[in-house]
């Protein structure tokens, strides 16, 4: 057995000094609530019938000092239209996301901003109609809704079409939210409504299996657990999702029918595809990105705070020039098919710049090879293999850079491995920079501010590949059969890892860590809280490598321009 280093990740130093900063954004979120001025008129709980004699109801925001038809833009949810700001004693009570979810930057918002919705004042005040809908079940709507199905779609798609006939639009709508309200412009975009022009779905998964439920086989039961927990205080619905993922552990027809077909969407696309939500949206968003039909779509990729970066100048500067050329119909500037920021540390943009595809077309796919003492090898080494606790610690590989390096794309760990003592074992995978000696943080899922580059994670017994989605660097399981392991048996996995853009100095390391448990801390004030996913139960895991099989970390090396 060779002598590769162990690691123990979720025993990071640092953790005192972040717990304060994070419990200060929890009392007091940086976030700053202006009241809605008086050149913004708003109609409350306007009604939309339903063919089945369901009433749906809607907030609608318009500027004041015109009568003229408008382009509209519309978010759709089940967490309550009229949950916004609220002045209490002379201060504003926020909706409690605020302070669950880290906020770590400042955002200013409208006090008619629902959670995750764009601010309705700020768009009228840009020329736009904008429609706050509650969808069915949810809020003042009429009915039970049903999350993430095709009735849900085709209620959005009607209101579209009301819209579309009142004196007040141009018969040309468009979609814009964050998370569930982006989920909810897929399968509309589907439908392809005549009037719906353009969708920007920010930060919004794909697959409820393979991104957030079940990610790599494995069961989330933390940031799902709280979420299907408060979607159901805050809908009525007709499907209990927390129920029904228990009945379906495998990806079936159950979980098809709730997945957005993406090659149906043809309409004009601006997908948010950020880096720091990798727990989250980050896999599904890009997949959106390169999956959907439209001959016009866009990213907008960054890592920095999800709900500042949505509110901020530059991302709204973005999203409307985006809407003023697909509503408006103005000879705005074309959006880069990529606008792709890279950072070297959580509160560093290294630079901003436009690409035309992901992952990028000159990427230098290079192989990192698993070696003796802990390497991280450019060539194949001696035969070796290293054995760790599944429960407690991590198997640790490194590669330093000699010159500047830019990583901007998916990596994708490849590993012949065995176990033993271990029923259904799991494996979690993370890639880290590390410099002067210290890893180097970036922003994460639910505003956590120690997240590290990439991710992934592996259910061992759900390895099977699919061969038609996978592509030559972002490799796709199937999640449909099982193939439990034996004691001892030596298997080949792929296990995708999020994509990042990250920048490395001469002298910062890569450092790889497979372990077989979540590798942060899930404690609310210092760790990655909600988050948590199964882990293996028991025993170890042993990784090898010998001559012809090989056992690899493949990176995206971008060359230097």
């Amino acid at each position: 057995m060779t002598n590769t280093a162990l690691d123990k990740p979720w025993e990071r130093p640092g953790r005192a000094a972040y717990a304060r900063r994070r419990r200060r954004a929890a009392l007091h979120p940086p976030v700053d609530v202006y009241r809605m001025p008086p050149d913004v008129t708003k109609s409350v709980d306007v009604p939309v019938h339903m063919r089945d004699g369901v009433t749906l109801r809607l907030n609608l925001f318009r500027p004041a000092d015109t009568d003229d038809p408008l382009p509209a833009i519309l978010s759709a949810h089940p967490y309550g239209k009229d949950a916004v700001p609220k002045l209490k004693r002379g201060k504003w009570a926020l909706n409690p996301q605020f302070r669950i979810m880290n906020q770590p930057a400042p955002l200013r918002i409208s006090d008619q901003t629902s959670w995750e919705a764009p601010d309705p004042v700020w768009w009228a005040r840009h020329g736009y109609a904008v429609i706050n809908l509650d969808t069915r079940g949810g809020g003042h709507s009429e009915g039970r809704g049903d999350l993430f199905s095709d009735q849900e779609a085709d209620d959005i798609s009607r209101v579209i079409e009301w819209a579309a006939d009142q004196p007040w639009c141009t018969g040309r709508i468009g979609m814009l939210g964050v998370s569930y309200l982006a989920l909810s412009q897929y399968k509309v975009a589907a439908l392809s409504p005549p009037a719906l022009k353009a969708i920007c779905p920010w930060e919004g998964f794909t697959d409820a299996y393979r991104d957030f439920f079940t990610p790599g086989g494995v069961v989330e039961n933390g940031f799902a657990r709280v979420w299907l927990f408060l979607s159901g205080r805050a809908a009525r619905l007709t499907t209990n999702l927390a129920a029904e993922r228990r009945a379906h552990p495998l990806r079936d027809a159950w979980w098809e029918a709730i997945t957005p077909d993406l090659s149906k969407i043809t309409v004009p696309i601006l997908e948010c595809t950020s880096f720091s939500d990798d727990n989250l949206h980050s896999v599904g968003s890009m997949r959106a990105f390169q999956r959907v039909a439209s001959a016009d779509r866009y990213a907008y990729a960054h890592r920095g705070p999800k709900w500042a970066t949505f509110y901020g100048e530059e991302a709204r500067a973005h999203q409307l020039t985006f809407f003023d050329r697909y509503l408006r119909e103005e000879d705005s500037p074309r959006l880069p098919r990529v606008r792709l920021e890279i950072r070297d540390r959580r509160d560093h943009v290294a630079g901003v710049r436009n690409e035309n595809e992901w992952p990028l077309a000159r990427t230098d796919w290079r192989r990192l090879h698993l070696a003796a003492g802990g390497a991280l090898r450019e060539s194949e080494g001696p035969a070796g293999n290293v054995t760790f606790d599944l429960r407690r610690n991590a198997a640790r590989f490194e590669y330093r850079f000699r010159e500047k390096t830019e990583l901007s794309g998916p990596m994708t760990l490849r590993l012949n491995v065995a176990t033993t003592g271990a029923k259904d074992p799991r494996l979690f995978i993370r890639v880290e920079k590390w410099s002067h000696g210290t890893p180097v943080t970036f922003e994460g899922s639910y505003g956590y501010g120690r997240d590290l580059l990439a991710q992934g994670r592996l259910r061992l017994a759900l390895r099977e590949l699919d061969t038609t989605l996978s592509t030559p660097h972002q490799p796709e399981h199937t999640f449909r059969t099982l193939q439990p392991v034996r004691d001892n048996e030596e298997v080949e996995v792929l296990i995708p890892l999020s994509s990042s853009a990250t920048l490395f100095h001469a002298g910062d390391s890569l450092r790889l860590l497979v372990a077989g448990r979540y590798l942060r801390p899930r404690n609310p004030l210092f760790g990655h809280f909600p988050t948590h996913y199964q882990p293996s139960t028991s025993g170890k895991a042993t990784i090898s490598w010998s001559a012809g099989r090989p056992s690899t970390l493949e990176i995206p090396v971008i060359p230097p321009t």
